[in-house]
């Protein structure tokens, strides 16, 4: 089995995006890493131990490459959403997980002896790292994956596995460093140098626990976003004339906006069972409350 199979079957199940990263350990993203823990650019989301965020062995033992895949997921501009255009569709997790079971099936009937573990948004690793170094896309400044064909608004899952695929080489592109996300980023995340401060980030002020500072309810209010945001990427010049996302989870059925009275009425159960299958619900009814309330209550101009 080569490389060039494995991506012409990924292609025939609809993923063109598709590369080989190798194992590491990423000595570079260490030092990038360490950098960001030393001025508190982390958010307590992320992998606690740094070893397994730059080691893919600690994960897997036997692993010897990983299958790198980006999954498109714009659907359009829609007016007035209140909700971030990877919420529209069906979950995330749940439709990428499903397409990397596809492709491990195939491995499996193809390679004797084939393991695998495989993680979208959920495990260790690092996954924008590994999506540049398997040549799928190249970052920006506002740190998101850019592709040639389907810009940022992509989705990365990847495959640590047991057998030596051929890693493929990063791309050597660059955004075109415009700088039109630092300027517009809604909480002044983005410093203009490929880093970034997350705490200030709109995305993760929409998904914290708990009270929000005033400067957060500000950055909050001043986009009307219930969860995520989408403003680094709606400005940058390598997302226009996309196409939409060949992904029927993603394009159908979309939802772009949460209802304040609606919310109110139900119960966290409901919620639940009403939205489980969406990609903001894994943080439940109350943060999903608390910032539409705050929005509701942003000062008339």
């Amino acid at each position: 089995m080569n490389k060039e199979k494995l991506k012409e079957f990924c292609k025939s199940i609809g993923l063109k995006c598709v590369g080989i990263a190798g194992v590491g350990p990423y000595h570079n993203l260490e030092k990038v890493i360490k950098h960001r823990l030393s001025n508190g650019y982390v958010t307590g989301m992320e992998e606690p131990v740094l070893e397994n965020r730059i080691d893919p062995r600690n994960t897997m033992e036997n692993a010897k490459s990983i299958i790198v895949c980006a999954f498109p997921y714009f659907s359009g501009n829609q007016q007035d959403g209140n909700l971030s255009k990877y919420c529209y569709g069906e979950d995330y997790h749940i439709v990428v997980k499903n397409i990397l079971q596809k492709i491990c099936d195939y491995l499996t009937e193809n390679i004797d002896g084939f393991e695998y573990k495989y993680f979208t948004d959920n495990g260790p690793l690092v996954d924008r790292h590994l999506a540049y170094l398997s040549g799928i896309g190249y970052f920006g400044i506002n740190n998101n994956i850019i592709t040639d064909e389907y810009g940022s608004y992509i989705f990365i899952g990847y495959i640590m596995n047991n057998y030596d695929f051929h890693p493929d080489e990063p791309l050597p592109k660059t955004c075109i460093k415009c700088g039109k996300c630092v300027k517009y980023c809604p909480g002044n995340a983005l410093l203009g140098n490929f880093d970034m401060n997350p705490k200030r980030c709109l995305s993760y002020i929409t998904q914290k626990k708990g009270e929000l500072t005033e400067e957060e309810i500000r950055i909050l209010q001043s986009e009307n976003k219930v969860f995520g945001c989408d403003v680094c990427q709606d400005v940058c010049p390598h997302n226009k004339n996309i196409p939409i996302t060949n992904i029927n989870e993603f394009k159908n059925n979309i939802m772009t906006s949460l209802d304040i009275e609606e919310i109110n009425s139900i119960s966290n159960k409901e919620f639940k069972r009403r939205y489980g299958n969406k990609a903001f619900s894994w943080r439940g009814k109350n943060i999903i409350k608390r910032n539409l309330d705050l929005i509701s209550e942003k000062p008339k101009d």
